[in-house]
């Protein structure tokens, strides 16, 4: 295969999403195999949130919430810090690799309210559950934690909520249509410099990013890794266009089933690769079985529709030039530092209560491995049965049209 071949097929071409999340199921298993934590990204979202509100003067180091999940030291020095640079930047790096970074407007400013809306009803969600569309759903149920379960149920119940909220009038989008597309006069020479100043700038950004993560493994081991896993993890999700929203909306909407089938399949390569990691002595990330997980899955599935993103979407997003996911990104932020100075409210009645469940412990560990092979199985047939409605749907309605054609 010559490299334009392979730049065509790997840098330029979007990859398939059911390969991908296969890919991110491994990674993520390494990672915490490796690191001793998951794939999570907006408790340090919410950590920025706090080194933001210092610079305000307010005081977070004292916040219960930051006690918990801590605040000290910057993102450089911080696991979490490092690997979500490293996504930042390897997002980046494929998406101008791939000549597809654009400065990108909404086609109407309501779309910029409703995204920094539901930015922070997402973020706020996600933080009350301890977690996202990563800790609490696709790395928290291999983490065998049951709120992880509670987390996604209600998450796609909250998307459900969204697709309706969306069809209000108030919400709907107006269609934009352009009479001549942009591209169809182009400058072929002009694209081609383009394309070319892109691939070098790809390039600035690795070798820069590579440096960072020279510098980090020179303060340990663990922080090297970290940047490294986050480039990766930036790549996939930007080639494969990793977006869970389109997951769980699409159950709603069109009853395609692609991305659900490879975020399930994922989950079930990662509890493998979990169960093994535990077994030499990594200690699982487990959460408390509350109301916090139901209300905060609620809330982040309607928050990520109306916001057209989630945790993984909108970073890749906004880095392919979406001036709108940078809105949503902002959001996200808002929303879970909320959380944090609301915590003694809200986590002494809907959280910390509740018992903190591993199902490894809870129902033994072979048990417990195979209940969540089994749950992720019956997650599997339920967007299938999910889709031959939608299918049975499209062609009763076809089949209608037709008859009263004739």
């Amino acid at each position: 295969m010559s490299f334009t071949e392979f730049r065509t097929q790997y840098l330029v071409r979007f990859w398939s999403p059911i390969p991908a999340l296969l890919s991110l199921g491994v990674a993520s298993s390494c990672y915490f195999a490796i690191t001793g934590t998951f794939w999570a990204v907006t408790g340090e979202f919410t950590r920025w949130g706090g080194h933001i509100a210092a610079w305000l003067g307010f005081a977070p180091q004292q916040w219960s919430y930051f006690q918990l999940i801590g605040l000290k030291d910057s993102p450089l020095e911080r696991i979490d810090g490092v690997m979500i640079i490293g996504m930042f930047a390897g997002a980046l790096c494929a998406a101008l690799w791939a000549n597809n970074v654009q400065l990108r407007w909404p086609t109407s400013r309501r779309r910029l309210v409703q995204g920094l809306i539901g930015g922070i009803i997402a973020g706020f969600g996600a933080r009350l559950a301890m977690g996202c569309n990563l800790a609490a759903f696709f790395t928290g149920i291999p983490m065998f934690s049951l709120h992880a379960w509670a987390f996604m149920l209600a998450t796609v119940t909250g998307a459900w909520i969204g697709v309706k909220l969306c069809l209000l009038p108030l919400l709907r989008t107006p269609l934009r249509l352009d009479t001549v597309p942009s591209t169809l006069f182009a400058d072929t020479a002009a694209l081609a410099r383009r394309a070319r100043l892109q691939n070098r700038f790809g390039l600035l950004i690795a070798v820069l990013i590579l440096g960072f993560a020279a510098s980090r493994f020179e303060v340990s081991l663990v922080l090297g890794l970290a940047v490294l896993f986050g480039v990766c993890f930036g790549a996939v999700i930007e080639r494969g266009q990793v977006c869970f929203t389109s997951a769980v909306r699409d159950l709603w909407t069109t009853g395609r089933t692609r991305i659900a089938y490879g975020i399930l399949l994922g989950m079930a390569v990662a509890c493998l690769g979990n169960f093994g990691a535990i077994a030499l002595g990594a200690t699982p990330k487990i959460f408390w079985m509350g109301p916090n997980a139901v209300i905060g899955g609620l809330l982040f599935g309607i928050g990520i529709v109306l916001a057209g993103g989630c945790e993984t979407g909108w970073m890749y997003r906004a880095m392919e030039g979406q001036v709108h996911f940078w809105v949503v990104g902002i959001g996200n932020v808002i929303g879970g530092t909320l959380v944090a100075l609301f915590w003694d409210e809200l986590g002494g009645v809907l959280a910390l209560p509740y018992p903190k469940i591993n199902l490894l412990e809870q129902l033994g560990t072979g048990a417990g491995l195979l209940a969540s092979l089994i749950g992720l199985a019956l997650a599997a047939g339920l967007v299938y049965l999910n889709a031959r409605r939608h299918n049975q749907r499209h062609t009763a309605a076809a089949s209608l049209q037709e008859n009263l054609a004739q």
